[in-house]
């Protein structure tokens, strides 16, 4: 596979991920987690009607907080990517985890909570199967491909890289870090070289950051350029068998065949991160609306319905 290909699958699926990693409003869910048997989501339930370099798909992309050795987690990032390929216009549409949604058989809850109970009851593909569904829904618009990833996979990635250099606009401490050794330690504003695991911790901060979840959204940014300057580096050239061995186990459900991933490559020939556009799905934060799976109230994300399909026909729906 050429570098330029390379950097392409990794713009698109890992970087577009990372990108909007930081928007939305994260919360964390107090449910005790149902140990399930792992399924293996890999497979393609349904194929798109349209190869993507004829037009445009829609990719669901989906962070995970599962630990290291779980099998369950909760969403920590949403979003949903319109890729237009052949106007080489690509859109990006965080849907808070929060959002308010109804779960058949049991009312209205959260995105991440529906996505949880169903992934505890059905595992990983049921899990995925129930947020596209409530993303549908919300949208309007139809899932093609899937994507979900986890911190650790991304950690790996970097690894096999041997480091990224990271460029930090502000001090950052780690208010909950992955690694206990971690706890409250603070990599200074500046240029630093990292290992996979430095990087996962700072991207995964964001309460010590200026703005929170805007601060985070900058330090993805760095580590995209981090990783894009990485894979420019001749020496990394030699690494590509590992990266590509990486790669595949990147996400830990997905319906992307490897084929189709070269065809988006190849389709997006030439992509620069300022073709890229975010939104984020319309709506207000309540405080105290009633949640009826934790039968408590609670922080919730209300949808404004004209102002989403206001949003989508404006900019979603492909034009021919």
């Amino acid at each position: 596979m050429k570098r330029r290909q390379w950097k392409s699958i990794v713009f698109i699926l890992l970087g577009l991920f990372l990108l909007a990693g930081g928007f939305g409003i994260y919360k964390v869910m107090d449910t005790k987690p149902v140990t399930n048997p792992p399924v293996n989501g890999n497979e393609p339930k349904d194929k798109p009607k349209e190869e993507p370099a004829n037009g445009a798909v829609n990719v669901l992309l989906l962070g995970s907080d599962i630990r290291r050795d779980g099998e369950l987690g909760h969403t920590d990032a949403i979003v949903l990517a319109h890729l237009d390929v052949k106007e080489k216009k690509y859109k990006l549409m965080s849907i808070p985890r929060d959002t308010r949604v109804y779960l058949e058989g049991v009312g209205n809850t959260k995105l991440t909570s529906a996505h949880y109970m169903v992934q505890s009851q059905k595992g990983v593909q049921g899990g995925i199967n129930e947020i596209i569904k409530q993303v549908q829904a919300l949208t309007g618009l139809k899932v093609d491909y899937y994507a979900e990833t986890t911190y650790w996979r991304f950690q790996e990635m970097i690894d096999a890289l041997g480091g990224i250099t990271m460029t930090l606009p502000f001090d950052v401490t780690f208010t909950h870090a992955w690694y206990p050794e971690n706890l409250n330690k603070t990599i200074s504003r500046g240029t630093h070289f990292l290992d996979g695991e430095m990087v996962t911790e700072v991207v995964h901060e964001r309460y010590s950051l200026p703005g929170n979840d805007f601060g985070r959204q900058r330090l993805h940014a760095e580590a995209l350029i981090g990783l894009a300057n990485a894979l420019e580096d001749p020496k990394n050239v030699a690494k590509l068998p590992k990266l590509m061995e990486t790669f595949s186990r990147l996400f830990i459900a997905t319906n992307v065949t490897k084929d189709e991933m070269l065809k988006i490559a190849a389709a997006t020939k030439g992509f620069d991160p300022s073709q890229v556009q975010y939104f984020q799905l319309p709506g207000n934060g309540v405080n105290g609306i009633y949640d009826d799976a934790l039968k408590e109230n609670n922080w919730q994300y209300v949808v404004d319905q004209n102002k989403t399909k206001q949003m989508v026909e404006e900019h979603f729906l492909h034009k021919e």
